[in-house]
């Protein structure tokens, strides 16, 4: 596995020397996932890959190294990239869109190389969250033909990474997928919402920090949030447990569920 690195040691942007990286220290990973079985076999099955790397090469085979998360947003994307970094030991460094595209001519294309170089060059779970970013900014500023190189650039880039880590790619599209993209990956893994089962697994996961009332009706509060990402009931579970701080109760009631629920309700009622 891979060592620790020093944020130092990271590429930069020619601009103004700006991180073109971000690594997210291990203890701050997120790693436990409630997911379809279907899901959590194919997660485990790259995990599983990565550790047999060295016995698979022995037999002319490659692990998946190049993965791509779709679905839609809050489904849990970046919470599965955090749980392949966390399970295979490699260090989780995020691309700052930010700091990597440029107005300049050809710098999103010379930035994207450093980012690749650096994967190539030291092991590394390699997460470019939002991926679509890279085409849909260019598109914003009417340079269709500069958007297009970029593309073409990742896709080039990703068809010639053989680093020994991974690189996992995310974005909300769905249906928008492109074919030549998808070719670049050698898993491609929809994200789907929760189920009301699942729903009930990861509100009791973000709550088993705290107590909670064992009268709790775990399955008709589920029931009354599906449809929702993991990542509104993760917050929902969160609130909850605030809320009974706040009322000075030492167990999460149904009380305290109802009153977070109501505040995620009332906040998509207000959303623009």
């Amino acid at each position: 596995a891979a060592g620790p690195r020093e944020l130092s040691t990271l590429p930069t942007n020619k601009r103004d020397s700006a991180p073109l990286l971000q690594e997210v220290p291990r203890d701050q990973l997120r790693h436990a996932m409630v997911l379809p079985p279907s899901v959590e076999r194919r997660l485990h099955r790259i995990e599983k890959e990565f550790a047999a790397r060295t016995r698979l090469a022995r037999h002319g085979l490659q692990p998946r190294r190049r993965v791509l998360l779709h679905g839609p947003p809050g489904c849990g994307k970046s919470l599965a990239a955090e749980r392949l970094a966390f399970n295979t030991g490699l260090a989780l460094l995020k691309v700052r869109f930010d700091t990597l595209l440029s107005s300049y001519f050809g710098e999103t294309h010379s930035n994207l190389r450093k980012v690749f170089d650096a994967a190539q060059t030291n092991p590394c779970a390699l997460f470019l969250d939002e991926c679509d970013t890279l085409a849909r900014s260019r598109t914003a500023r009417n340079d269709v033909g500069e958007a297009n190189r970029i593309t073409n650039a990742l896709l080039e880039m990703l068809e010639d990474y053989h680093g020994d880590g991974l690189v996992i790619a995310a974005t909300n599209l769905d249906s928008a997928l492109d074919s030549a993209l998808i070719r670049r990956f050698d898993e491609v893994l929809k994200i789907p919402l929760p189920s009301a089962s699942e729903i009930e697994g990861i509100l009791q996961t973000s709550l088993s920090g705290v107590a909670t009332e064992k009268s709790m009706p775990w399955k008709t509060v589920a029931l009354e949030m599906d449809g929702m990402s993991c990542w509104e009931v993760t917050q929902i579970a969160r609130n909850a447990a605030k809320h009974a701080v706040l009322e000075g109760r030492k167990k999460v009631t149904e009380a305290d569920m109802r009153f977070a629920l109501a505040e995620i309700h009332e906040r998509h009622h207000q959303a623009p």
